[in-house]
Order: C-alpha cells, then structure tokens, then sequence
C-alpha cells in the first residue's frame, strides 16, 4: 500500500491550530488510548497539510464543505490507499468535525455529507475449541522462550478475552486472588473486572516465582505482570511481543499465518456463545459497549441467535 503525503504545513495555521486542541482534547478529556491519539494525528495533520498546501494556512475551517473532503479521499484513492485506510481517514475527520461544531468552531458538520467507503465483509475464521486447547497447552512447550510466561499469555487472551493492550497493562496488584478476578483498564481507561479461571490461575502460580528470581537477579523492581525476556527497558512486555509470541506458538500447532491476539479474544466470545453462554454476559466479559459490537464481534447469524433464544428463554418452550 502506498503512503500518504506526510507533509505538514511549516505555518502553524488555524486548522493546524484545531487539530491541535482536538487531539489534546482527546488525551485528557476522553482518555483515548495512545494507539487511537497516534493514528488520529496521523490522519488529522496529514488532512490539514493537504488543506494548507491547497488553499493557504490562511484558510478558514468554516469555510470547508462536503466536497473538499471528497476530493481529498480522492486524492488518497489516488495514493493507492485502500478502502478501509480511507475510511480511517474519513472516521477521524468527522470526528474533529464534531468535536469543531460542539467548540463552536464551525456552523455544521461537512463530513456528515461524504459517505463512508463501502468495505467487503471478512469473516476472520475462528479456531476450534479443540485448536484452542491444543495452542494454549503448547504454550508451554519447547516453541516458547519462556513457556511458563507465555503459557499465562494465552491462558488471559483465551481464557479471559482481554485485549493485547489490556493484557500487557495489568499490573501484579491486578490479580484479585481472593475474589477469583483480573482488575482490566479498557479503552478509555474503562475498568472491569473479569473472572480468573482456574487454568489461569493454576499458569499464574507457575509463572509468579519464576518473574521474581528473574527481577532479584536483575537487581530490578517492577509492577508489571508480564516480564520481557530480558527485562529491557522498564521490563514490561510489549504489544508487539505479545503478537510475536502468539504468532509462533499457533503457527507451531498448524494454526493460519493470520492468528494474532485479537483471534484469541474473539475465539473467547465466539466459543461462550457456542456453548450457550448469554450476550449479555458476554458483552461485559469483552467490556463492550454496545450489544452490538458484541453481535458484530462474534459473527453471529440470526440462526445462531434464534437457537440460543429457543433454548434458554422459558416464552420460547
């Protein structure tokens, strides 16, 4: 994929200015994660270059109508970008477009005027039950750099549905030992709380002694649970890892190429779903805010919803 002009205006022009507020707007009043604030700089300050070098860094924002920024996602057309990369591009600035009207900055929303790119539907496949436990019983095998590490891994991506960012971020004091329960700060720092199973438990036990002679060893202290190999940095494992660990565990037990962490997170949704465990209930183990996204998440039918629905509500009998 071809990428876009990065260039930005060397004038600090009032939509440079925008962005600006915005973005700092996002960090400090929505508490947006540091993934959402670096690819919503991307795209803002990249919109606004193009906006300067089209009509001047004098350009008012309130001036800016529907088919300007037509004409840019066309031009990002034209930079090889894909569908879904410009409609990346389009969710952000019509977010800043809110965000402007809501500040009184401009008198509408332009954005609200340009469709969103339609993307084809990509069903990801979803691991069997019985792939999962075969991946999540290897973890600890010879595959793995430290297997009583990465066991742990996948035991709270699976077994536990969090996400990779949720996952790296849990702290040792996380672990609620005596309420048989994970504390998880979620997207905009949103906490839940989700069940320690016993597997988990159990692979936390291994783990725990061993990321303490490996920090006394190193002279080291540290808060985080989950430990790099080599205590780099601060020693917390990073995102990156974490999708390289899985990565080569699946590949190992003849899993796709494309498996990373989110596959075991919506394996986790799909198989609760399967074994006929309520939305509902699903919905506050993923920490999803809508039912929706719930429904979206773990690929449902309406077959597959008809049938949970005939088998657990006592109307449907």
């Amino acid at each position: 994929m071809s990428a876009k002009p990065q260039t930005r205006p060397q004038a600090r022009s009032q939509i440079v200015a925008r962005v600006d507020e915005f973005l700092s707007a996002m960090a400090h009043e929505r508490a947006a994660s540091p993934h959402t604030l670096r690819a919503y700089d991307r795209e803002l300050h990249t919109f606004a270059g193009h906006l300067v070098e089209r009509f001047g860094p004098g350009f008012a924002i309130g001036k800016l109508e529907h088919q300007h920024i037509r004409s840019y996602l066309s031009e990002l057309y034209g930079h090889g970008l894909s569908k879904a990369s410009v409609a990346r591009a389009l969710a952000a600035i019509r977010s800043w477009f809110k965000w402007l009207a809501r500040q009184g900055h401009v008198a509408q929303n332009p954005a609200i005027l340009v469709s969103t790119p339609k993307l084809p539907k990509h069903l990801p496949r979803v691991p069997t039950i019985e792939e999962m436990n075969r991946a999540v019983d290897s973890a600890a095998g010879e595959t793995a750099a430290w297997p009583e590490r990465d066991r742990v891994i996948f035991e709270l991506l699976y077994g536990c549905g969090i996400r990779n960012a949720e996952l790296v971020g849990l702290n040792l004091g996380d672990i609620h030992w005596a309420n048989e329960a994970i504390l998880v700060r979620g997207k905009g720092r949103k906490e839940r709380y989700v069940p320690l199973g016993d597997a988990a438990a159990q692979a936390l036990r291994a783990y725990l002694p061993q990321r303490e002679a490996k920090l006394a060893a190193a002279n080291k202290l540290s808060d985080a649970l989950l430990l790099n190999l080599r205590l780099r940095g601060p020693g917390r494992l990073t995102t990156r890892s974490v999708g390289r660990i899985v990565k080569q565990i699946a590949l190992a037990q003849g899993l796709p190429a494309d498996v990373h962490p989110h596959t075991l997170r919506h394996a986790f949704g799909t198989h609760m779903l399967e074994e006929g465990a309520d939305l509902r209930a699903i919905q506050e183990l993923l920490g999803h805010e809508r039912l929706s996204t719930t429904q979206r998440y773990t690929q449902l039918a309406v077959g597959q919803v008809a049938e949970v629905y005939d088998r657990t509500h006592p109307r449907a009998k």
